[in-house]
């Protein structure tokens, strides 16, 4: 199975931070981490230095490519870099239920 995992770290959230499937949301200096593996991509949070990891609301999602994983990771530490609750971009995220 081919997959690719991306990473950055020193991510400061926008105001109103991030939000997270286990803590809500999440504020201050993090890491991003998106790891692409059978057509899905997954986001995690986490805060940097720290040792737990958190799912971005949204994630999983599908995701065709390689190219396109690293596309999505880009978009999501944009998207946490402006804050307001930042969850994986539309439509990207997957659907409700």
């Amino acid at each position: 199975m081919t997959w690719a995992s991306w990473t950055t770290t020193d991510v400061y959230t926008g105001s109103g931070g991030v939000r997270t499937d286990e803590l809500g949301i999440v504020t201050g200096n993090v890491t991003v981490h998106t790891t692409w593996a059978g057509g899905e991509a997954l986001i995690a949070i986490q805060y940097s230095g720290a040792s737990e990891w958190f799912t971005m609301t949204g994630s999983p999602v599908p995701c065709d490519s390689e190219r396109d994983s690293r596309d999505l990771h880009a978009a999501v530490v944009e998207a946490v870099r402006e804050g307001r609750g930042a969850q994986v971009p539309a439509p990207l995220a997957r659907p409700p239920g």
